[in-house]
């Protein structure tokens, strides 16, 4: 059974970036503001004196926010440069298609379409520039909107964002690069094939046969 600084917990840890007000957590939560405040400061102090929790509770704007204990700040910063100096992973290329065609798109958006969390790694695909801040969506709690850059386009060797296929799929971005007969399937299917896979060849030629017609 949920007690209650778990619940808190929980929201604070999907919200995100975005972080949650205390009426939004009221609202979820279906508790008094009075009793939600003292839960996040009985949360904070159980952060604060256990020595082994990597969290704390930062506030801004009257918005609560998970995140990572200062102490820890070398080595979250190691994680997130790493992919710096190595390709894009199958998760980034998700991240970064969905983005691409959904854009201004949510961070929340993006994880209803993957169906996991996807924080981390538009925080890398922020630090590779290939996405950007594109201003807040005008709905509760005001979640910072996504897209993709100018390097974005000169990454993938386009013009502009037009330029992309119709249907493509995560790895198809990469493909687009190099690749010309590479099934990518979007979300993975095991031995069936995905709804979305299709191959850089295959979208050439539907692009020609639009043309003849």
């Amino acid at each position: 059974m949920q007690n209650s600084l778990q619940q808190i917990e929980g929201l604070l840890f999907v919200a995100g970036d975005e972080g949650v007000t205390l009426a939004e957590l009221a609202a979820a939560t279906n508790f008094l503001k009075p009793a939600v405040s003292g839960l996040l400061d009985e949360l904070s102090i159980k952060y604060a004196e256990d020595k082994s929790s990597a969290f704390e509770i930062l506030v801004t704007d009257d918005h609560y926010q998970l995140v990572t204990k200062s102490a820890l700040s070398k080595t979250i910063h190691r994680y997130l440069i790493a992919p710096l100096t190595t390709a894009l992973s199958q998760a980034s290329l998700e991240v970064l298609a969905i983005i691409a065609y959904k854009q201004p798109v949510t961070r929340i958006e993006v994880d209803e379409i993957r169906g996991v969390q996807s924080q981390s790694t538009i925080q890398k695909l922020l630090l590779r520039d290939l996405v950007t801040s594109k201003g807040r969506a005008n709905e509760p709690g005001r979640p910072i909107l996504y897209g993709t850059t100018a390097y974005f386009l000169n990454y993938f060797g386009l013009t502009n964002i037009d330029q992309l296929p119709p249907l493509v799929t995560a790895e198809a971005l990469e493909s687009l690069k190099n690749q010309q007969d590479v099934v990518v399937p979007l979300i993975p299917a095991g031995n069936k094939q995905s709804l979305f896979d299709v191959t850089i060849a295959d979208l050439t030629k539907e692009s020609e046969n639009n043309e003849e017609k």
